[in-house]
């Protein structure tokens, strides 16, 4: 009988760079699953940058004013910590 369930080998291309999530390493092809790694990138020297790149690309995301639906809210001030009046 075969199985209903068969495990699903991991996508990409030799020459393709990736940075593996779980392993924390620069992997070359398909070693693991897409859901556990980063790339492709066209070189190892990009893979092995893949976290500070992504870093960098979230911090643009979240600083470019296109993509917020409203400015963010000033803190609210505490009454227990300021000076009775």
């Amino acid at each position: 009988m075969a199985a209903l369930f068969r495990r699903r080998m991991p996508t990409g291309k030799a020459g393709e760079w990736y940075y593996c999530l779980k392993h924390q390493k620069v992997e070359e092809g398909p070693e693991c699953p897409a859901k556990d790694r980063l790339g492709p990138y066209a070189t190892r020297e990009e893979a092995a940058r893949a976290i500070e790149t992504a870093r960098e690309r979230d911090e643009n995301w979240r600083s470019d004013p296109r993509w917020r639906d409203r400015e963010p809210e000033p803190p609210e001030e505490d009454d227990a910590d300021s000076p009775p009046s």
